[in-house]
């Protein structure tokens, strides 16, 4: 999926009411008539979300006779979980390996009961004071 498209999708998902409009989409698909009931906004105002959900890949809209119901596209979201899937994987290898390197320096630790010392944090410093005075600019 490339950059530009997944912008373009988690953009159209950022927006609060729009993300709503997904959550009823995914218990079955609706008009704008019947999306616009549950907002306090105007059907025009609905529409303009449902168009950047549309022109995102997010929903589709098609004709049945009088009706022109609102339908989720999984398959973006299927798109979206690999990409995200890709980039949880990185992070996992990583603090995979950030778990072994920690491991390794536990081992090589000494242990405190065979004499080893012990860190102690520093003292807390007193905040310095800042010069009321200042120097003139000639």
């Amino acid at each position: 999926m490339a950059a530009h498209a997944i912008v373009t999708v988690f953009s159209a998902l950022a927006d609060e009411t729009r993300l709503d409009i997904v959550t009823r989409l995914a218990i079955g698909d609706a008009t704008l008539s019947e999306l616009a009931e549950h907002y306090d906004m105007s059907i025009q105002a609905v529409s303009k979300h449902l168009s950047v959900l549309e022109d995102a890949g997010v929903v589709s809209r098609r004709r049945e006779a009088q009706r022109r119901p609102v339908r989720l596209e999984a398959e973006i979201f299927d798109l979206m979980t690999k990409w995200i899937e890709r980039y949880r994987q990185n992070a996992e290898a990583r603090y995979q390996r950030l778990d072994q390197l920690l491991a390794n320096l536990d081992d090589q630790t000494p242990d405190n009961d065979e004499g080893a010392t012990t860190c102690r944090p520093r003292p807390t410093e007193k905040p310095r004071s800042r010069s009321t005075t200042r120097r003139r600019r000639s």
